[in-house]
């Protein structure tokens, strides 16, 4: 069964568009197979590897989702587009109401039409809105990116509370897969006490590796590039292949 990884923070400008789709190209280059979902109305995972918008988002259609995964430039890994519709994001909450609370078309789609992947990536919007929480229960683990900042803790409880929600509601089938601190700069103390207090209060959930703050970890979306392919030697580039590798070894 496919891993399927919803990265979440109910919080803009974290780096989670930035990992998402960084980490589904480094999983991709390790060979393994993967699918990036995005349900980000911005599009911003679609538009950052080169892709355009989808008219409609796929999830509103009548067909097998499988059937609107796009290929991209990198071998292993696919895409299925965001559409920037708002009618389409209404329409999208509004079925999810109608489904009740412990199944949803993302699920269920996945479910059937997405066995053949090793790997599902689901970008979320910065909300805590339906199309987080249906993502929410159609995955397998989330990683929350947690921005090293003043107010990176703000909002961590609500959070922190729906994931424990899908958990019960999923009968187990929803894990922590990790909490990543994202524009890291040790030279200052609020990086540092903010890595502090997250290591402290969640102990092994958060990963060892940081992404650092670096220029070309910003540049490489407008290019449809990674930040591997972009800048491969560059401390973003090093940082998100470290990341690859734990993702990979919490098996």
């Amino acid at each position: 069964m496919a891993r399927i990884v919803c990265i979440a923070n109910q919080k803009g400008g974290v780096g989670k568009t930035t990992t998402a789709i960084n980490l589904a190209v480094g999983l991709a280059r390790a060979g393994e197979r993967t699918l990036l979902i995005d349900l980000d109305p911005q599009c911003n995972a679609t538009t950052g590897i080169g892709l355009a918008p989808a008219a409609t988002h796929p999830l509103l259609l009548q067909d097998q989702l499988h059937e609107h995964v796009l290929p991209t430039r990198w071998k292993n890994l696919s895409m299925l587009p965001g559409s920037r519709s708002f009618v389409d994001v209404d329409r999208i909450e509004k079925r999810r109401g109608e489904e009740g609370r412990n199944s949803t078309i993302l699920r269920q789609n996945l479910e059937q039409g997405m066995a053949s992947y090793d790997y599902v990536l689901i970008d979320c919007p910065p909300s805590l809105g339906q199309l987080t929480r249906a993502a929410l229960a159609a995955s397998t683990e989330v990683l929350m990116p947690i921005q090293c900042e003043y107010y990176a803790m703000e909002g961590l409880t609500q959070m922190i509370h729906a994931i424990r929600e899908a958990m019960q509601r999923g009968g187990g089938r929803l894990t922590f897969g990790g909490i990543l601190l994202t524009m890291y700069d040790p030279h200052l103390e609020l990086t540092r006490e903010v890595d502090h207090e997250v290591r402290e209060f969640f102990g092994d959930i958060v990963f060892d590796t940081v992404i650092p703050r670096d220029v070309t970890v910003s540049e490489a979306p407008s290019h449809g590039l990674s930040v591997m392919d972009y800048a491969p030697r560059s401390r973003g580039s090093r940082a998100y292949i470290e990341l690859c590798m734990e993702v990979l070894e919490r098996v």
